[in-house]
């Protein structure tokens, strides 16, 4: 027997990235434009820095609240006061390390070795992997896609429920398609949940990145206080601090304790400091959450309209979110493609492969980032698509 057989089963199955294996591919190349990771190009802004730069220089370096800091918990109920126009008891927050660690913990509470988890598909990869590597079984649903765009067919979810199924994940808006749900789309996944007795792991971090009139619909217009339904989130997206890893869980105050103890088993809470900077992302970042978005949707209808004049790439202009999800004429295999551009139009693109069943002719750009980058990268691609 070998070293590595003597692991566990889930975690010798947990695949590797297929973003970080075209990432590792280009990563060093000179003057290469990297669009393939889900974030900006900005350092997380000042007030927030120097915000958790003086809690370290005031000594803030010691174990702390498991649960989050009660400053940080306020500031989340503000939060959603303001954006959400919910009323939420501070204790219905959990501080977590990273928007994945609050989906761990979600699977962690929810389900366990041989129960089933369905997520919609094409979808960022880290649920499915972290659902497997806890000994369930994640179920795909793939989302629809026709000239109207990409939408969700709810009796699909429902004819993939068996018996073993403990959990909906719903990421809305949606990484990699932008795919936004409708109010009428969360009631319809909502009542089948309650009629189910199913749980829903809502993924709402792009919930502000979005194009309509105001931020995109969430559970939270939808459900009762007593719905089965954890929120995960993450500070990473509205406020460019991707590198902090730091994020949170709403949930039903009930449940608090039991999300405490979860956290003091993993990670035994996030440094104070580092909660410092996120109290001050909350309480004095909405105007730079708005001048992000303006960005984003200018950066979104300068790419799609270079690319779109190449009459080979074919997409949905996202609702939301900020990713562009497009084929091109005559590619069949986004993974080899996504090698093939970092060669030769030296732009990094995430293949669709990485997204699971519905994305594998795809490549997946991030355009959150500065327009004469993004024009630079889409003139690039249009001129290799004239190769294919």
């Amino acid at each position: 027997m070998t070293l590595i057989q003597t692991l566990r089963t889930e975690a010798r199955a947990a695949p590797e990235s297929g973003i970080v294996a075209v990432v590792n591919h280009g990563r060093l190349r000179e003057g290469l434009i990297p669009l393939w990771a889900g974030e900006g190009d900005l350092p997380t802004p000042s007030f927030i820095s120097d915000a958790a730069a003086r809690g370290l220089a005031n000594g803030e370096t010691f174990y702390t609240w498991q649960k989050g800091v009660p400053e940080l918990r306020q500031a989340l109920a503000r939060y959603y006061a303001r954006h959400f126009g919910k009323h939420v008891a501070e204790e219905e927050f959990i501080v977590t390390a990273s928007g994945m660690h609050a989906i761990q913990l979600a699977i962690d509470a929810i389900a366990g070795s041989g129960d089933e988890v369905i997520y919609l598909s094409p979808a960022w990869p880290n649920f499915a992997a972290a659902a497997g590597v806890a000994g369930a079984v994640p179920v795909a649903v793939t989302l629809d896609q026709s000239g109207n765009g990409w939408s969700c067919d709810v009796e699909k979810i429902a004819s993939a429920i068996t018996p073993r199924t403990k959990a909906l994940f719903i990421n809305t808006p949606s990484n990699p398609t932008g795919w936004t749900a409708d109010e009428e789309t969360l009631l319809a996944i909502l009542d089948l949940a309650r009629a189910r007795n199913l749980w829903i792991i809502a993924d709402e971090i792009y919930a502000l990145f979005h194009y309509g009139h105001g931020r995109a619909p969430s559970f939270l217009d939808v459900a009762t206080a007593e719905d089965r339904i954890l929120f995960v989130n993450s500070f990473s997206k509205n406020w460019a601090m991707t590198g902090w890893r730091v994020g949170w869980i709403k949930t039903h105050p009930a449940l608090q304790q039991v999300f405490e103890n979860l956290i003091q088993y993993s990670t035994s809470g996030v440094a104070q400091f580092m909660q410092r900077g996120a109290v001050a992302a909350l309480d004095e970042g909405d105007g730079f959450i708005e001048s992000q978005v303006e960005r984003a949707r200018a950066a979104r209808d300068l790419v799609c309209d270079i690319l779109g004049a190449t009459g080979k790439a074919r997409f949905t202009v996202p609702q939301g979110a900020f990713y562009l999800f497009f084929t091109v004429d005559g590619i069949t295999d986004s993974r080899a493609a996504a090698f093939d551009i970092v060669d030769n139009a030296n732009v990094g693109l995430a293949p669709g492969t990485a997204f699971g069943p519905g994305g594998e002719a795809f490549l997946r750009l991030c355009f959150h980032r500065r327009l004469d980058q993004l024009e630079e990268a889409a003139h690039r691609l249009a001129k290799w698509m004239k190769t294919i």
